[in-house]
């Protein structure tokens, strides 16, 4: 099948813009899991540098350089998704491309993720937008004012895209790109429940409690439940019950997925924004594709008939490629490059 879009069922950007999955490379869950194959090994050394927050607690930055050395590039600063860190592929092969390109690239590393319990009682969460916000005017403060482009993957998408609709034209980015976010995080909550999506759902939640227990290990009574309760948990939504939302002023998951959730935001986008869906995406369902009435005019949306979660595998079955790597890149360079 074609690339596609949502709205005329043909994308009609040029050749390297479009996506298309290998014949023997669209099954979603082949698309989701190869990245981590095929970028397994991380070959970048980053520069870490510890930032610390106005309410006592920090967040780690990795840098693709030195910034001392590096603060006059243009910035491509990269929000991870769930559980995910410097060392996740689509990460560290995107920071790659970028310090290629003669870009700086950085990645927030949200509450607690980059191997480190954060000390206060919170974590960190699809709509929290205040840590993501004191960071990117403190790049200014810090490093200088430079043309500056933000991505994010899955719930780091989800929560840029929160972040640039609640802003506007205040938001301190030039433009941004968001890739396979959960726009709408009610209904991706139910699709992690059902068939092979399970899979999915067993292993983050493993991850989420792992996390969380080192937490409460690290600094006891800073979550909501203790030890026991954390291993009785069953499903995404019952963590988001006991412990995003019990921490983060929800009143339960279903007010933390309404409340949280970019979607409903993105009419309010004034900077240049690029949003990555696959149809296929097995963490989410049809509710998350936005209709053009649900967009501001600086959107540019594409979604493609393939390419998984966080996955968009081409080239050939012999030599297969992140197509990622080179999208994002190319849409971003206008802004870094002029």
């Amino acid at each position: 099948m074609e690339q596609t879009s949502l709205y005329d069922m043909k994308f009609t950007g040029s050749a390297d813009e479009r996506f298309n999955a290998p014949a023997g490379l669209r099954n979603p869950h082949l698309q989701t899991v190869l990245p981590r194959l095929l970028r397994r090994h991380v070959t970048l050394q980053p520069h870490w540098q510890r930032l610390d927050l106005p309410d006592g607690d920090f967040v780690d930055l990795a840098w693709s350089e030195d910034p001392q050395q590096a603060q006059h590039k243009p910035r491509v600063v990269l929000f991870h998704g769930l559980e995910g860190s410097f060392t996740s592929p689509y990460v560290h092969g995107l920071m790659q491309m970028c310090q290629a390109r003669g870009w700086l690239a950085v990645v927030m590393h949200f509450r607690g993720c980059s191997g480190e319990p954060n000390r206060l009682n919170r974590i960190y969460h699809s709509g929290e937008t205040g840590d993501a916000s004191f960071f990117l005017h403190w790049l200014r403060a810090r490093w200088g004012h430079v043309p500056t482009v933000a991505v994010g993957f899955s719930l780091g998408g989800n929560m840029l895209g929160c972040l640039l609709g609640q802003q506007g034209n205040e938001a301190a980015l030039d433009a941004g790109v968001i890739v396979s976010a959960p726009l709408m995080l009610e209904p991706c909550s139910l699709r992690l429940e059902r068939g092979f999506s399970r899979f999915y759902q067993y292993y983050l939640l493993a991850q989420l409690k792992k996390n969380a227990e080192r937490k409460l290990l690290a600094w006891p009574e800073t979550l909501p439940v203790d030890l026991t309760q954390l291993k009785a948990l069953r499903r995404l939504r019952d963590f988001d019950d006991a412990i995003t939302a019990r921490a983060h002023g929800f009143t339960d998951a279903s007010d933390y997925y309404r409340r949280a959730s970019a979607l409903p935001l993105l009419k309010a986008v004034r900077k240049p924004l690029l949003i990555i869906h696959a149809k296929d995406d097995p963490f989410m369902s049809d509710e998350v594709i936005p209709r053009k009435e649900q967009l501001s005019a600086t959107i540019t949306y594409q979604l493609t008939s393939h390419g998984g979660h966080v996955g968009f595998v081409g080239g050939t079955l012999r030599q297969p490629q992140l197509w990622l790597e080179q999208r994002v890149p190319q849409w971003i360079s206008p802004f870094l490059d002029c």
